[in-house]
């Protein structure tokens, strides 16, 4: 039923601790004197005025299933975490954590009371056996400005022997080894059993004679105020300065008991580390609609570190293992410091809307670090990008324009969205889908626009936040019939001087005219580079005069499969 030790919270920086707490046993279990258990106990604490709470934990503990709602000077505490051990079905324990920093910040140094502990209900079933018990510990970690810089561990859970314990401390980081420590919390310890009980740490035994002898390590005693009545419980702390080396990254602690029944619950250690600590947020991101590339905001933190964070920290981003891109630190960041930067990022083609991308701060890109940091595992961070993504591109009916020569024809680029409701402020046109992407070169006057091609496509981007939509049409000139006026005025005035018969030239350009007098005879024959002027180009006489005044009749042949020969009369005047 135990929970193995682990690290619970880790604190880097000018940081110590210290302990204080009680027993709820009148006397040691197992005398067979008194089957008594009191329901509060009291300690007292103290801190010197230069050292500043910086966390607070409470730890109870006792037989049973437990009692986890209690109070601290009158305050209900309820457990936040629970743990379990048991020597068989008929005899469990328990152990109980509170986060109690703001109730100690704010009381100070004073006496604290734990009651309403009651366990009074089941206590009486442990006592044949010498394991009726129940305490409670508060840890306190506080910081002062005259230490050197520490990385402090907090590891709980609860494991007991006998016979064997093996305990593994990971995430050390051992600079300097000077006034190293290592603090326990345990529960049932008895100052009366001492059969093969020692603890050891990287094989070497640790002792703290006479409080706690190599022998009998855990035996009712505090070793922050001395007292050695604390029945069943301890709270103890070693010098551990020749039994950890530097370099180290883990510890291993070894409890053997021969007899005595004993519950790890709470492990401290207390080493000299200066190592920086980078973690990455993201903070926000820029897209482009229809554009996979991504301008990600984020900023490099070096809390919770004892020295500073190097220039050229590399940090790397990934999606589905991908390495998109890659950035780095441009400064040294101090100790709770932080820099902000952007990075452009490119996705790959053809992938969700929405993806979730991996930014790795001190890696190199092959997701390895090469920082020694007090930390390893907090430099992964992830986002969510939700890319803007344009619709299908929606074609429209083409637009028809009369030929106005070289198959060139004005249109009012509007007319393609006749029936679709919009905003003309909302409406750009474009040659190229290139310009429309870029949002470049758009066409200046849709309303009267001259093709380019025969046919031509035309592109129009709407905007529809936080996006936009693509439309394409085409233009697509014809010819259409010609408009013959029924007279003009061949007399040099600038004014209606020649035959103009619009839309025929330069649009019909294979055209025959053919003009016949009253007579019938032919007098001229033109075509698309000949105009009819007035004047006479066929028969006999009268070759270059103007003809004059009357009713003259025209055959004209367009050469175009689409119409038939036209034919009627235009009136000449003066």
């Amino acid at each position: 039923m135990a929970q193995d030790i682990s690290l619970y919270q880790q604190f880097n920086g000018r940081y110590d601790y210290t302990a204080i707490g009680n027993t709820m046993n009148t006397e040691e279990n197992g005398l067979g004197t008194s089957c008594s258990i009191l329901t509060s106990s009291s300690a007292n604490f103290n801190l010197e005025s230069d050292q500043t709470i910086v966390a607070a934990y409470l730890y109870w503990a006792g037989s049973g299933l437990g009692d986890l709602d209690i109070s601290l000077n009158g305050i209900a505490i309820s457990a936040e975490r629970s743990f379990e051990d048991s020597l068989d079905p008929n005899r469990v324990f328990f152990a109980a954590f509170a986060d109690v920093t703001s109730i100690i910040s704010t009381q100070g140094n004073t006496e604290y009371t734990v009651s309403d502990f009651d366990l009074n209900s089941v206590i009486s079933t442990y006592c044949p056996t010498g394991t009726n018990f129940g305490g409670w510990a508060i840890t306190i970690i506080y910081e002062d400005l005259s230490l050197p810089l520490n990385q402090l561990n907090v590891y709980d859970g609860l494991q007991s022997v006998p016979t064997f314990l093996n305990i593994n401390l990971d995430n050390l980081n051992v600079l300097d080894n000077e006034n190293a420590k290592i603090g326990f919390v345990a529960w049932e310890g008895d100052s009366g059993i001492s059969v093969n009980e020692q603890l050891t740490i990287n094989g070497s035994v640790i002792s703290n004679f006479p409080l706690n002898p190599a022998n009998n390590a855990f035996n009712g005693t505090n070793s922050f105020t001395g007292a050695s009545n604390l029945y069943n419980m301890d709270i103890d702390v070693y010098n551990i300065q020749n039994n950890i080396n530097i370099g180290d990254t883990s510890a291993t602690i070894q409890l053997t008991s021969g007899q005595d029944f004993v519950m790890i619950n709470n492990i401290i250690t207390v080493l000299n580390s200066q190592l920086p600590d980078a973690t990455l947020t993201t903070e926000d991101y820029i897209v482009n609609c229809g554009n996979n590339t991504i301008e990600l905001n984020y900023t490099v933190y070096n809390n919770n570190s004892t020295a500073t964070l190097p220039a050229n920290t590399p940090i790397a981003f990934y999606y589905n293992d991908i390495l998109l891109g890659q950035s780095e630190t441009q400064n040294i960041i101090a100790i709770n410091g932080s820099e902000s930067n952007s990075v452009l990022l490119t996705l790959p083609d053809d992938i969700d809307s929405s993806v979730t991308v991996v930014a790795i701060v001190d890696d190199d890109g092959t997701m390895n670090g090469i920082i020694t940091e007090t930390n390893e595992d907090n430099n992964i961070t992830t986002f969510n990008v939700d890319l803007l993504l344009i619709p299908e591109i929606t074609t429209l009916p083409l637009l028809i324009g009369c030929n106005e020569g070289f198959e060139t024809s004005s249109y009012n680029l509007y007319d393609a969205f006749l029936g679709i409701d919009y905003e003309e402020s909302d409406l750009s046109f474009f040659t190229t889908l290139e310009d429309l992407e870029a949002n470049m070169l758009p066409i200046l006057i849709p309303s009267d626009y001259t093709n380019s091609f025969n046919p031509e496509t035309i592109y129009a981007r709407m905007d529809s936040p936080p996006c936009y939509e693509i439309f394409q049409f085409n233009l697509t000139t014809e010819n259409c019939p010609p408009y013959i006026p029924q007279g003009f005025s061949p007399n040099n005035d600038t004014h209606n001087d020649w035959f103009n018969i619009q839309g025929l030239y330069d649009i019909f350009t294979e055209h025959e005219l053919q003009i016949y007098n009253r007579y019938g005879d032919l007098i001229f024959e033109g075509n698309n580079s000949k105009p009819w002027f007035g004047k006479i180009n066929r028969g006999l006489n009268n070759i270059g005069s103007i003809v004059p005044v009357g009713t003259y009749y025209y055959i004209l042949n367009l050469n175009d499969s689409n119409f038939q020969p036209m034919m009627g009369w235009v009136y000449v005047n003066y």
